[in-house]
């Protein structure tokens, strides 16, 4: 949204009506020169941040891979190990009734 520039009544009385419109045509040529600057800037700064959060996010992603791979792994080895465990105490505790139940 451009903002033209106005200059006072008593400028104008002053320097004319050509000096200050001239004037005024130069400021608003120099904002739209530093806004067009400006919004350059800011999608240059933004496409920066953009290519540094995708590369983060992805070194994140890579991270989450591998560690979960390794949580899969140890879980893994856990049910490897306490499935045995579990039938040997589900079979001692059967002996153990069963033997409860004979006499």
């Amino acid at each position: 949204m451009p903002v033209t520039a106005r200059l006072s009544k008593r400028f104008y009385d002053v320097f004319g009506e050509e000096i200050a419109n001239e004037l005024v045509d130069w400021f608003n040529a120099v904002d739209a020169t530093y806004r067009a600057d400006l919004r350059a800037l800011n999608e240059l700064n933004f496409a920066r941040f953009d290519a540094k959060l995708e590369q983060r996010l992805a070194e994140l992603r890579a991270e989450l891979v591998k560690e979960l791979a390794g949580v899969k792994s140890g879980l893994k080895w856990m049910l490897a190990f306490w499935a045995p465990t579990a039938l040997a105490v589900i079979g001692t505790g059967a002996g153990v009734i069963s033997l409860l139940l004979r006499h």
